[in-house]
């Protein structure tokens, strides 16, 4: 089978998240499930927050370089996977500054997230991850996306991983493993409805 043949096969799956320094739980986890998307067929790409140095969003401005590497990778990305730790009962600073970006795909059509599904992960110091996971869900509704029902708070984060980056607790490698697939599995279905 041809190369190209092969690209319109494979779902693209797009991970945006981590945190400026580098995120490590958080990180991990959008590996875990990128591993299992990988597994599942699809072809992947990160876009970490701390090796991209977006430039805080001001409307109107023109987007630099790099707000356009992340809106094309968006825009070619059949499915997401969202990851950003816990800060204050909210996602972090860099990660709204990287979705407030996402505004360049407004005039598309369709526009913004339109027929993608978005995984989400969640990294909290403490037990509130969820809180993340709800402000991430409120951006993907109002970018028109559709959130995958499985989403990953993961409590107490710092603790989750082992030095070798594997999951800890076998329920949360599963958890992680099973929303690859998943985003695979739906995005695939959505793309064929397009």
């Amino acid at each position: 089978m041809g190369h190209a043949v092969l690209s319109q096969l494979q779902p693209k799956i797009v991970a945006l998240g981590g945190s400026l320094d580098g995120g490590r739980a958080t990180r991990l986890a959008l590996d875990h499930v990128l591993a299992a998307a990988t597994r599942a067929g699809a072809d992947v790409e990160v876009l970490a927050l701390a090796e991209l140095d977006l430039p805080l969003y001001v409307h109107g401005q023109p987007p630099p370089a790099v707000a356009q590497r992340v809106t094309a990778a968006v825009r070619a990305a059949d499915g997401l996977v969202w990851g950003s730790p816990l800060y204050h009962g909210s996602v972090s600073g860099a990660f709204k500054n990287a979705i407030d970006w996402l505004e360049l795909l407004g005039r598309d059509d369709p526009p913004y997230l339109t027929d993608k599904v978005v995984a989400l992960v969640a990294a909290a110091g403490g037990v509130q991850g969820l809180q993340a996971i709800n402000a991430m869900e409120q951006m993907v509704r109002a970018l028109r996306g559709i959130t995958l029902p499985l989403v990953v708070p993961i409590e107490r984060a710092h603790l989750a991983f082992a030095t070798d980056g594997a999951a800890k607790e076998p329920q949360l490698a599963e958890q992680l493993a099973r929303q690859g697939t998943e985003l695979v599995r739906l995005a695939a279905k959505l793309r064929g409805g397009r």
